[in-house]
């Protein structure tokens, strides 16, 4: 299991500005920004604290739904083995990976589409993360989870919540709610 401390330190060294294109002298203040294309750049304590929620291990195979600017991305790469990011947005994605590649990152797979499908191909996954509000938890995203595995995924609409899903090794899932935040919504067929 990869230490909180960690993650923590690593967070502190992430220079949150290489991932805004605009309020680039606000990259330390602990709020969310417009980086285009309706989408935004979460808060940096939100990106820690759900980072942290998802248990990371040296060995995770983790499911990004929403690259956005690659920040959450970042953080994941350091501490997983494989990160499979998804983003429907291709300037935003395009623009991530350019981003990431230049940092170094080499165990970041990217694609283009809906979210909601998580990524078949690819599956199962240790962790699955998504930085999109959901109306209700994605059937596809649960199916792609691995026994043993968790989910991290804000689940409402005016009011949302960061919901924690786990599934166990004979595959019962287990669902409960954590801290309210607003997050935009997950675009997709689920």
């Amino acid at each position: 299991m990869v230490s909180d401390q960690d993650i923590i330190k690593y967070y502190k060294e992430l220079d949150r500005s290489l991932f805004m294109e605009v309020n680039k002298r606000y990259a330390g203040i602990d709020a969310a920004f417009s980086i285009g294309h309706g989408q935004t750049i979460s808060q940096p304590s939100l990106v820690l604290k759900m980072t942290l929620m998802l248990g990371l291990h040296e060995d995770c195979r983790v499911l990004e739904i929403g690259t956005g600017s690659g920040y959450q991305t970042a953080l994941l790469a350091k501490f997983a083995s494989r990160v499979y990011t998804v983003e429907r947005i291709e300037p935003l994605k395009e623009e991530a990976e350019e981003r990431l590649g230049e940092m170094g990152f080499s165990n970041i797979s990217f694609k283009l589409g809906d979210g909601s499908q998580g990524w078949k191909e690819e599956a199962p996954f240790d962790r699955i993360i998504v930085t999109a509000a959901a109306r209700r938890i994605p059937k596809k995203l649960i199916e792609q989870l691995a026994p043993g595995g968790g989910m991290i995924i804000p689940v409402g609409g005016y009011s949302q919540r960061i919901t924690i899903v786990s599934k166990d090794e004979e595959n019962n899932i287990n669902i409960r709610e954590d801290i309210p935040v607003v997050f935009v919504k997950l675009i997709g067929d689920y």
